[in-house]
């Protein structure tokens, strides 16, 4: 049988398929149709440091191939986050990996001191490309910034790192090699692409924000073009999100230069996928006459 174990510097997963921040809740809602263990880990809906309401309705538009969201980081803020889902989430036999958001680098900083104290967590990921609130790709456009906010939360935390990055950039490998050389253990590839959606006989947008985030199977070709471009250029292990939704899908991005994958948007309508890709490994590695994941990573002939 394959090893489907994998690192990603100091964050070591039983396997690659874990399932993205925004897309499983706290997990709980998944119960009835996730076997947790199973999975390589879990990255619940972002943190921030107070509760939030998210942003206005209408959240969710359906395009071709795709989802538009506006959510706006709805969530139970911090310590309701320690006190209420962090336990139930460490009992779930896998690696749970926080996602955390900040206005600015201090708010990053403290609330990555805080998770740090809760014992448990394997890894924590820093969302600074959300497109839905604002201010929320600032961090992740300029390298420099970039850079301040994951060497502040790597100064005052001993938790892996990774970095998520937004695509909505000129050079995303500038952006990674910044995340890299200041601490980050990995980088997450990608947020969503910024779009939006409109009804014309109203003529008016159709998100209450007006624009959202674009994921689905509509962004994977460029996303796996951000993989293959990181991948070459800058040393850092890369977790993939976008439109994954068989074990082909997993294996170009693997074979792309991924260590790890995230499902985002299929968990809406196949909440079992994630289990099952995993169960899916072997015989996509076997086929491929690869004894490891860590065999296959990085295998794509240009």
């Amino acid at each position: 049988m394959p090893a489907l174990n994998v690192e990603l510097n100091r964050l070591r997963l039983a396997n690659p398929i874990l399932v993205a921040s925004g897309t499983f809740g706290y997990a709980r809602e998944m119960a009835a149709f996730v076997p947790f263990s199973r999975l390589g880990g879990i990255i619940p809906k972002t943190i921030t440091p107070l509760p939030r309401i998210g942003n206005p309705p209408p959240r969710t538009v359906e395009t071709a191939s795709g989802l538009l969201n506006s959510i706006g980081l709805d969530n139970d803020g911090l310590e309701a986050f320690i006190a209420r889902h962090l336990g139930y989430l460490l009992g779930l036999g896998t690696a749970v990996i926080a996602n955390i958001a900040g206005h600015d680098r201090d708010e990053f900083v403290r609330m990555a001191e805080r998770l740090d104290a809760c014992s448990g967590l394997s890894g924590l990921e820093l969302n600074i490309s959300c497109p839905n609130v604002t201010g929320g790709v600032d961090f992740g456009i300029d390298p420099a910034l970039t850079a301040a906010v994951v060497r502040g939360v790597r100064d005052v935390c001993g938790l892996p790192i990774l970095a998520k990055l937004t695509p909505n950039v000129t050079d995303i490998a500038s952006i990674a090699q910044a995340a890299a050389e200041a601490g980050a253990d990995a980088v997450t590839l990608v947020n969503t692409f910024q779009g939006m959606a409109v009804d014309w006989r109203k003529r008016k947008p159709i998100l209450g924000n007006v624009v959202g985030g674009l994921s689905g199977p509509a962004i994977k070709p460029m996303v796996l073009k951000i993989v293959w471009q990181v991948a070459r250029k800058v040393n850092v292990p890369i977790v993939a999100v976008g439109g994954i939704a068989s074990i082909d899908d997993v294996m170009e991005f693997l074979a792309a230069g991924a260590t790890a994958v995230q499902i985002g948007t299929a968990n809406f309508y196949n909440p079992t996928l994630a289990a099952d890709l995993v169960g899916q490994l072997d015989s996509a590695l076997s086929s491929a006459g690869c004894q490891s994941v860590r065999e296959f990573v990085g295998t794509l002939k240009s």
